[in-house]
């Protein structure tokens, strides 16, 4: 997938279209990201009594998985798609020794900054 936990995205289709929001968790096997403040669900939690003596549970609000199609990363403030490029790099062995190769970037297409 090419939206990371962490990325500032836009919700561009769906009920909260033009909502922005941070990715808390990225679910690969079913092609889902949960966004902060988008897609919120309310949830009935059984309500317990911990062990000081405090109430939890009632009506949670949550946010509910959205599918990745729907959002789009954000560079400069508007959508953009994301596409990767190899840049030059320099590691260093256990031995102290050093070795030039390649990794991988993730680019905003329409600015062409790293994503």
């Amino acid at each position: 997938m090419k939206i990371k936990t962490g990325d500032e995205v836009i919700v561009i289709a769906g009920k909260d279209k033009g909502a922005k929001g941070t990715v808390l968790a990225v679910l690969n096997d079913r092609d889902r990201v949960i966004v902060e403040g988008v897609n919120r669900m309310k949830r009935h939690v059984r309500k317990d009594t911990t062990t000081r003596g405090a109430v939890v549970g009632g009506i949670e609000t949550v946010e509910a998985p959205i599918h990745i199609s729907n959002v789009a990363l954000v560079a400069d403030g508007k959508a953009t798609k994301v596409g990767a490029r190899r840049e030059k790099a320099e590691k260093t062995r256990a031995d102290g020794s050093t070795y030039e190769t390649t990794r991988g970037v993730r680019v905003a297409r329409k600015t062409g900054k790293d994503a």
